[in-house]
């Protein structure tokens, strides 16, 4: 899901980038690391957070469990209140496997943003097809 908000920051003329693709460039001041942390904690993103903030940028964590340690080392938290892995046990939420629920609210609220910043910026759904790759 972090993949496909990049990829619409990206149609939306935005210098966006995808940890772990070769072309990202180095974190740094001025710049916005979002990390999805649906439990909570993840080692690697605990990693990446302290990496982009000892670099100087801003962090940004979405997530299911604010309370948890990734949540509470970020600038900005966004809860997106599903299920996880954290607590896909009790019998008491959704039927999808561990953290399926949370994904699926990540790729409606991260298009809801996508439309939010099309409208913000003045743009169209053309401008953001003009983007998109002709390489599929």
């Amino acid at each position: 899901m972090m993949k496909a908000l990049c990829m619409r920051l990206m149609h939306l003329g935005l210098d966006a980038h995808v940890v772990g693709d070769m072309t990202t460039p180095p974190v740094g001041k001025g710049d916005l690391l979002i990390a999805s942390a649906g439990p909570g904690y993840f080692s690697t993103v605990m990693a990446l957070l302290n990496v982009a903030r000892e670099a100087g940028a801003r962090t940004m964590v979405v997530t299911a469990q604010p309370g948890g340690p990734a949540p509470g080392i970020a600038d900005a938290v966004i809860e997106l209140p599903a299920q996880t892995m954290a607590d896909d046990r009790s019998g008491k939420g959704s039927l999808l496997p561990m953290g399926s629920l949370y994904e699926a609210v990540q790729l409606v609220f991260f298009d809801l943003i996508s439309i939010l910043l099309r409208e913000k910026t003045g743009q169209s759904a053309e401008h953001m097809r003009a983007r998109h790759t002709n390489l599929e």
